[in-house]
């Protein structure tokens, strides 16, 4: 199995940068499907972007398309998700995933960090 370890979360203001980082262990990320999903309080959680196994599909979600990018360095065994122009309704807590099912990949992936929390101030 794969461990996932998020890092790159913080504190900015509207309109900045981030980009979150999510280091896999166990096994190569190549071997997987990837995504972002994060949960804001008192929502639930939602799918943020994802990338397939082979790296060539990728999806984003209406309300981050256009200012985030997934990726991944399968020589780093990192996932990445570079967040531009935040916004406040970005605020949430942010989770990488895992799962070698493309379904399960974007519905109930079998792999999760442990979060990185994200707040955007306006």
């Amino acid at each position: 199995q794969v461990q996932l370890v998020e890092s790159g979360g913080g504190l900015v203001q509207t309109g900045a940068s981030l980009r979150l980082s999510c280091a896999a262990s166990g096994r190569t990320i190549s071997s997987y499907n990837v995504a972002w999903f994060r949960q804001a309080p008192g929502k639930e959680r939602e799918l943020v972007a994802y990338n397939s196994l082979s790296g060539t599909n990728t999806y984003y979600a209406d309300f981050v398309k256009g200012r985030f990018t997934i990726s991944r360095d399968n020589a780093k065994n990192t996932v990445y998700l570079q967040m531009n122009s935040l916004k406040p309704e970005d605020t949430a807590v942010y989770y990488c995933t895992a799962d070698a099912m493309v379904t399960a990949a974007t519905t109930r992936p079998r792999y999760w960090g442990q979060g990185t929390q994200v707040t955007v101030s306006s």
